[in-house]
């Protein structure tokens, strides 16, 4: 009997400690010459942002994809102009790398993903 309890406790210890929750580590680039403000990333079920990213700098944040949908990010630019930008289509269970580079002509997005 203790020889099953055992092997039974070994198993839920590997089944649980092989587990491992998919995310994305999603990265905003600032490469439009002048500080941005107001950034907003939306993605499916939640969005995540910063007031100010300075000239030059990154915005790295880590989330998990609940749900199937776009990506939009959006920014105010240093002469105030509001600008948009439509990403990739993410679904639920991705995991992988997902950048975000804001410039002087839109937003460029680069992506790793598996699925």
């Amino acid at each position: 009997m203790s020889r099953f309890v055992a092997v039974l406790g070994l198993a839920a210890v590997l089944l649980v400690g092989g587990c491992k929750s998919p995310y994305i580590n999603a990265t905003v680039k600032n490469d439009t010459g002048g500080d941005v403000t107001l950034v907003e990333v939306d993605y499916p079920s939640a969005s995540f942002g910063r007031d100010v990213l300075a000239a030059g700098t990154s915005y790295p944040y880590r989330f998990k994809i609940i749900g199937s949908g776009p990506t939009k990010v959006s920014w105010t630019d240093a002469e105030r102009k509001q600008h948009t930008g439509g990403g990739p289509e993410l679904h639920e269970g991705q995991q992988g790398q997902l950048t975000i580079t804001l410039t002087a002509t839109g937003a460029q997005w680069s992506q790793q993903l598996t699925p």
